[in-house]
């Protein structure tokens, strides 16, 4: 039995926790708000907002429904469309209203469930913020200016918002109805309900198994890896620092990630690069353990993580521990060193202390899209001698790759241009890319070998230039 919130009603389910909450939500529920699109996490016509717990207040995040099995909404509060106001429009639903920002009107509720969660964000609301929330949705009518017209119309109103007490200004303004002042109490009373689920596959966020294996999923057997923190009676994800050691809990996603402040001062520019990984409720969504076990050869933050050489730690259902590099997880194309029985509890590594970080990705969209090629590198200098540096890339290796041979020429080395470019040699004779929807091969070993050049030039400005290393190519 799966217990939950849907709006303002008590759900209790004995439907499959591999169905998605798209289908449960129109079909068995019969809301028809939330529009069924392209089922993979793309359009956002589907979007709805998650409610959880965490210190006793509830968070609210958007989610697509498309990807979120049942079994993930255990112990949340669900909000569709037909959750919001009904007696009037929201300021949200009017800002929409006033700015002709819908036409046809399929993907409406998605962005209207989209702007409503930046509302409940406690973040101050800037205009570019508010459009940043709507990242995942896609509208084929409209030309996107009139809801970016009405993005702007409400952050001007968020401005006013209570942040001492931002659920009742939202409320007395109408953004939110009044049942949400009562829905924490209503969340700690579901949470003894249904025992753990300790068998059964694995499932994190779903946003990659559910878009490869839905249908089959349906019927099989799960194990939610989130579902622990419900009956922990918290939702809090972990992402502990101590002595100079970041641990981040396999269930952790990517939002929880490039929201973490002390992350954000190691990683100055940890929010930017997060911003090229998919949507927002896609980042809400996705955990770390299930990017790294779905050993896509571009994973995004597989790469981010090979280049801060971080270790993977496993657990069996019995309790025995083992703990393997990342660089060393994958043996090749969707080959892991992971057994049957074992997860990821969570990743640690090294905070770079000295070091300078960069990550870079190029796809044929610059948002919402898979790389063509991605690449992250941390380097250490010592003077100007590379005391350490770790490199990796996607799209260039059957699976994640890490550049080992082109770690060790660097390493104890002067850094000077000339260094640099015979790097780039080693670097393009260990990979082994394939020509693909996402450009050839030659394109691919090309397009790594400049982005290699574009981490020096950002990480040390100082020394390398695009005009320096241009002319020392020429003269190679």
């Amino acid at each position: 039995m799966i217990t939950f919130i849907l709006n303002q009603q008590l759900v209790q389910t004995d439907e499959p926790a591999g169905m998605v909450l798209l289908d449960f939500i129109r079909y068995k529920m019969h809301l028809m708000g939330t529009k069924a699109g392209c089922r993979e996490g793309d359009c956002g016509a589907c979007t709805v907002l998650e409610g959880y717990l965490e210190n006793n207040e509830v968070r609210y995040k958007s989610i697509v429904s498309c990807l979120t099995p049942l079994g993930n909404v255990q112990g949340k509060h669900i909000v569709t469309i037909e959750g919001l106001q009904k007696d009037k429009m929201s300021p949200v639903q009017q800002a929409m209203i006033d700015n002709a920002a819908t036409q046809c009107g399929f993907c409406t509720p998605g962005f209207v469930m989209s702007l409503t969660a930046h509302s409940l964000s406690p973040e101050i609301s800037t205009p570019e913020k508010v459009i940043s929330s709507i990242s995942g949705n896609i509208c084929r009518c409209t030309g996107y200016k009139s809801i970016e017209h009405a993005a702007g119309d409400i952050a001007a109103m968020l401005t006013e918002k209570d942040q001492k007490d931002p659920l009742s200004w939202l409320i007395k303004e109408a953004f939110l109805p009044e049942y949400f002042r009562h829905i924490a109490n209503r969340l700690k009373q579901i949470k003894e309900i249904n025992p753990e689920r300790l068998s059964g596959k694995p499932v994190g966020g779903g946003t990659d198994l559910f878009v490869q294996q839905a249908d089959a999923l349906v019927g099989a057997e799960l194990y939610f890896l989130k579902e622990d923190r419900v009956q922990a009676d918290t939702c809090a994800i972990d992402i502990e620092i101590e002595n100079g050691v970041c641990r981040i809990d396999g269930t952790a996603t990517a939002t929880d990630i490039m929201n973490h402040l002390i992350l954000q001062h190691y990683f100055p520019g940890l929010k930017d690069y997060f911003k090229l990984i998919s949507s927002e409720p896609v980042r809400n969504m996705g955990t770390i353990a299930g990017n790294i076990v779905n050993a896509s050869p571009i994973a995004d933050l597989v790469i981010f993580f090979l280049a801060v050489d971080a270790t993977v730690h496993l657990k069996t259902m019995t309790g025995r521990i083992r703990n393997v590099s990342l660089r060393k997880f994958y043996t090749g194309y969707k080959q892991l060193v992971l057994q049957p029985d074992e997860k990821i509890t969570h990743i640690s590594f090294v905070l770079p202390n000295k070091g300078v970080f960069n990550f870079e990705k190029v796809s044929k969209r610059q948002h919402l899209d898979i790389a063509s090629v991605n690449s992250a590198m941390l380097l250490v200098l010592e003077g100007d001698v590379i005391q350490n540096v770790h490199l990796s890339a996607g799209g260039v290796f059957a699976m994640p790759f890490y550049a080992e041979k082109t770690v060790d020429f660097l390493t104890g080395k002067r850094l000077t241009p000339k260094l640099i470019i015979e790097a780039a040699a080693v670097l393009t004779s260990e990979i082994a890319p394939i020509s693909d929807i996402r450009g050839s091969k030659a394109y691919k070993s090309l397009l790594l070998r400049q982005l290699f050049f574009a981490h020096f030039v950002k990480m040390v400005p100082t020394l390398f230039t695009p005009e320096i290393l241009f002319s020392k190519i020429m003269a190679s």
